[in-house]
């Protein structure tokens, strides 16, 4: 494990993952926010887990398989791009249907915080659509400030879609976290 929690595991995705990695991923109300369509093939997602950052310390995208420890099994996802200048990131999650509501997207991604930040990041910014209220109360939840709304910015699923923009600094993680 790269990191973990009282309940969770976060660690680097391994092939085995990839058939509940494609089925939350094809659920429609999990797609509805994110950037791919519906379904997410087996061998879509086989594929793109081979594609991810091996260094979380690298320039680029690393993913963090989020596992259960209770149960041993994939729940989710949290990726995090990290800049070139390795002083800011940018970060996104994803959870299975089922398994929302349990505070384990807000733990994983704190796990992830505490880590980056504690790593000497300067910055974390996030985005989720404006419709997307249970991600935006996460990030707010975690301390992510909103900067700014980027009107009809997404053309997705038939309709212009508003995207909200939130920024977390170093200084303001110590002072928010628990």
């Amino acid at each position: 494990m790269l990191l973990h929690t009282d309940r969770l595991g976060l660690r680097r995705f391994t092939a085995a993952d990839a058939p509940a990695f494609s089925a939350y991923r094809s659920d429609p109300g999990i797609a509805r926010y994110q950037s791919w369509d519906t379904p997410f093939p087996l061998e879509a997602a086989t594929e793109r887990i081979r594609t991810y950052n091996d260094d979380q310390q690298q320039p680029g995208w690393f993913q963090y398989a989020v596992e259960l420890a209770a149960e041993g099994c994939l729940i989710g996802d949290v990726g995090f791009r990290l800049h070139e200048n390795l002083m800011q990131g940018d970060l996104g999650f994803t959870l299975a249907p089922g398994r929302h509501g349990h505070g384990y997207a807000t733990e994983a991604v704190r796990a992830v915080l505490d880590s980056r930040f504690a790593g000497g990041l300067h910055r974390v910014s996030a985005e989720c659509y404006a419709p997307n209220t249970r991600s935006r109360r996460l990030l707010e939840r975690v301390g992510f400030q909103l900067e700014g709304q980027r009107p009809a910015y997404t053309w997705t699923d038939g309709e212009w879609r508003d995207l909200c923009l939130y920024g977390l600094l170093a200084d303001q993680w110590t002072q928010s976290a628990p």
